[in-house]
Order: C-alpha cells, then structure tokens, then sequence
C-alpha cells in the first residue's frame, strides 16, 4: 500500500509538468510582443536605463500580467475552443492541465502583478486594479462587440504608459501616445488573426470585425491601423524629441509591416502564423533596441 503513495519527488514532478504545460497553453515566449514596448517606455521615462530595481519590478509586472490575461482566457473561452478545430488540442480542453492549477496560476500570477506595482509607487499601485479589470475582463467582449480589437489593444498600450508611471510616478503626454501606437498596432494585428475564425465566430454567435465586415474590409483596415501607429510613433518622437536612430526603427518597422500584410490575403490564410508570431516579435523589439540606442546615443 505505501508504494501507491505519492510521493514528493512525484509531487513535485507533477507540478513542474503542469506548470510547464501552463506555460505552452499561455505562449509564455510572446511576452516579448509587449515587454519591449513596456522597456521602451521606462528608458523614455528615464531618458537612458533605469535603476536595476526599477526595472525587475517593470518586467515582474509584465510577466504576470501578461501570464494573468492569457490563463484568465484560456479557462473563460474553454467551451468555445472545445469546439474549434483551431483550438481543440489547447490543454484545457483536452485535460493535459487541469482547470484546477490553472486557477492557483491565475491567482499567484494576479498577487504577483499586484506586489510588483505596490514596489513601485504609489500611483503604479492604485492603476494596477483597473488595469486588471481590462485585462481580464477583455476575455468576455467578444460575445457582445467588435470592439473586442480595441481593448486586447488597449491591453497591451497599457505597457508603456504603465513602465512610465512606474518610472516618473506621473501622467504625461508621451506615454499616452506610445499606448495609442501599441493599441492601433495590437488592433490591426488580432483583425488578421481574427480574419481565421470567421466561419467559427458566425456559427457561435461571437463578434469580430470580419464577422462584421468580411475579410477583405477587415485586412484593409488593419492596414489602416498600422499606418495610424506609424503616424502616432512620429508624433510621440517629435515631443520627446528623438533622433535618428529612433525614425529608423519607425522606418524599418514600416517595412516589417508592409511585408506582414503581404503575407495575407483574402483567399490566403495560410501564413497568418508567421505575419503574426514572427514579424510583430522582430517589431516591437526593433523599436525598443532603436528607442533605447538613441538615448545612449544622445546622451
């Protein structure tokens, strides 16, 4: 009978398995789509690298926002992926991970988030409970909007505003804008994604912007989007006023963009993956290495 015990060495491998598991069903590696732009926004606030402390707090605060939204999604939309073939083998629905560790990973990542902002300020702090609401309440508003887009959007500007005030313990115009470039680039890049789901979001009732317009319209005005961030990102340049290195990272990130959407097509879907995975990782890091190489530069 004491064979059949487990043990701790047992215990304790379960638990690395789950965790790991929890970490591929929340694409733990895409932190890096807003992290630099969190890290972009600090070096801006600080006008070159700030303090080490600052910073472990900025990027704890990430991780676990980031970890907190995406676990919250994966266990709010569990029915739904159980009947998209897209989604099917996500590890919820097939029981690789138990809804059970993923709510103590959702509460520890949340407790986390919360810690990191009280060590940074005052301000940080008291954001940080709304921020929550939109990022998990984001979750759900795909059953009622198209707008959905947008608040995923938001979500992510809330990184470099966020690492800003984390930084200066202030509001300030900048950061504002650097939030408006990442909502209208997040907002352009899901209306490609959701352009997949079309057939899926008309037979289960859930809004998107396809759904509402179809995939032609829908690729347009992702387009329309990304040239809006372009513009946003010159204007935030010009106020804070930035050199050359930082339009070449605007430049080059054009480019990226215009190859993203070349990927896609109304009657092609069949690299979204890579349009939106590979080119929007090499973007935002692009722009934090340009926006961080002009401040050293300049100092």
């Amino acid at each position: 009978m004491g064979s059949l015990i487990p043990t701790s060495d047992s215990r304790l491998k379960g638990t690395l398995h789950q965790l790991g598991v929890t970490l591929e069903m929340i694409q733990f590696e895409h932190t890096v789509f807003a992290l630099p732009f969190a890290l972009m926004g600090a070096v801006l606030a600080e006008g070159g690298i700030p303090a080490g402390r600052t910073l472990l707090w900025i990027l704890l605060a990430m991780v676990s926002a980031r970890s907190s939204a995406m676990t919250f999604n994966r266990l709010a939309d569990v029915a739904y992926d159980s009947r998209n073939p897209r989604t099917a083998s996500r590890p919820l629905v097939t029981r690789r991970l138990s809804k059970g560790f993923a709510w103590c990973f959702l509460v520890l990542n949340v407790a986390l988030f919360l810690l990191s902002a009280a060590m940074l300020n005052r301000l940080a702090f008291i954001l940080a409970f709304p921020v929550l609401a939109l990022i998990l309440g984001y979750s759900y508003t795909k059953r009622f909007t198209w707008g959905s887009h947008f608040l995923l959007g938001a979500s992510l500007g809330c990184a470099p505003l966020g690492a800003w005030i984390a930084v200066r313990g202030s509001f300030d115009a900048p950061p504002l804008l650097l939030g408006l470039a990442v909502l209208s680039w997040t907002a352009g890049f899901d209306c490609i994604y959701a352009c997949q789901d079309i057939d899926f979001d008309r037979r289960e009732g859930l809004h998107s912007i396809p759904r509402q317009w179809g995939v032609a319209r829908a690729l347009l005005f992702a387009r329309l989007l990304h040239i809006f961030m372009l513009l946003v990102l010159v204007a935030a340049g010009r106020i804070l006023s930035l050199g050359s290195l930082y339009y070449v990272g605007i430049g080059v990130t054009g480019l990226l963009l215009a190859y993203e959407h070349s990927l896609v097509r109304v009657d092609d879907l069949s690299r979204v993956n890579r349009a939106f995975f590979t080119v929007n990782g090499c973007i935002s890091m692009l722009l934090f290495v340009t926006t961080l190489a002009d401040r050293l530069w300049s100092r």
